[in-house]
């Protein structure tokens, strides 16, 4: 088997389970979170990507042989599967992780102006007293989770495909497992809220937690030999990933970035981040 595979496991590991895992601890010893503090972290990260996207995966894509002779189509396509992939699972997500909004309300606005949103828990703590509902709520967000995860390890098993192993720590596949990473924290928050405060122990809540990134574990494996397998292939992968990542950064977080912190720091971030992602890519 290729070795470089190997490396990629080990990667998305600490992304993933490690990301995820980190939420939920987080989640164990505080509960709360900064608003302002992980909406410019959200900007920041949602910077870092669209760079990574628009002027390393797409261009690897388009500057491959069947991107020379004409294949714009091609990564168009996957870019528009990509995007309308991750959109639909979302949207899945949303319909199962709702189960505690019977109702919409003045106290219960559908859309919520803090962390909630982005993690597809509205509003968990209005019905804290209901510690079954909530134990179940947190194994039904554990579970979407989980499936989230799958298509953003595609997109890190695409981002190494074509890279040498020098290149394992620095190239845009380290990048996007880092920036995926931090993405998977607030989401292991989400898993991990509902399951404590549903009465499961602290580590066992945290321990279920970090095991829904282990899909993503599966995901980049999808991904990097889906890539190796051909040009067309490659190119595939590449803009498959590079629509996923779009829509999690256009629909998820840039516009909570912005519900989060009514600022004009957030589009401040976001710039640092995308300067801060050509300065990798191009340096």
């Amino acid at each position: 088997m290729d070795k470089m595979i190997y490396w990629i496991i080990l990667v998305t590991a600490i992304a993933g389970v490690g990301g995820t895992g980190l939420g939920g601890a987080i989640s164990a010893c505080i509960r709360r979170d900064s608003s302002k503090v992980v909406s410019l972290l959200l900007s920041f990260a949602g910077g870092v990507m669209l760079a990574v996207v628009c002027f390393d995966l797409i261009m690897d894509a388009v500057n491959t042989e069947l991107g020379k002779q004409g294949g714009l189509i091609t990564v168009l396509l996957g870019i528009v599967i990509g995007y309308i992939v991750v959109g639909v699972l979302n949207l899945l997500i949303d319909e199962h992780t709702n189960p505690e909004l019977e109702h919409i309300d003045e106290a219960h606005p559908k859309t919520a102006d803090d962390l909630d949103e982005l993690i597809h828990s509205d509003h968990l703590e209005k019905h804290m007293q209901e510690r079954s509902s909530l134990f179940i709520a947190g194994l039904i967000m554990a579970t979407a989770i989980a499936l989230h995860n799958l298509p953003e390890g595609m997109v890190i098993g695409a981002a190494y495909t074509g890279q040498s192993i020098e290149q394992v720590w620095s190239g845009s596949g380290f990048v996007m497992a880092t920036l995926i990473g931090l993405h998977n924290i607030p989401e292991g928050m989400a898993v991990a809220v509902p399951l404590i405060a549903g009465g499961m122990g602290r580590g066992k809540a945290i321990a279920i937690t970090a095991l829904t990134g282990f899909t993503t574990v599966i995901g980049a494996i999808i991904g990097y030999l889906l890539g190796s397998m051909g040009d067309f292939m490659h190119v595939l992968a590449l803009s498959f990933a590079s629509g996923a990542m779009l829509y999690v950064v256009l629909g998820e977080l840039l516009p909570e970035s912005i519900l989060m912190w009514r600022s004009k720091l957030p589009a401040a971030a976001t710039m640092v981040g995308i300067i801060l992602g050509m300065i990798i890519i191009f340096a």
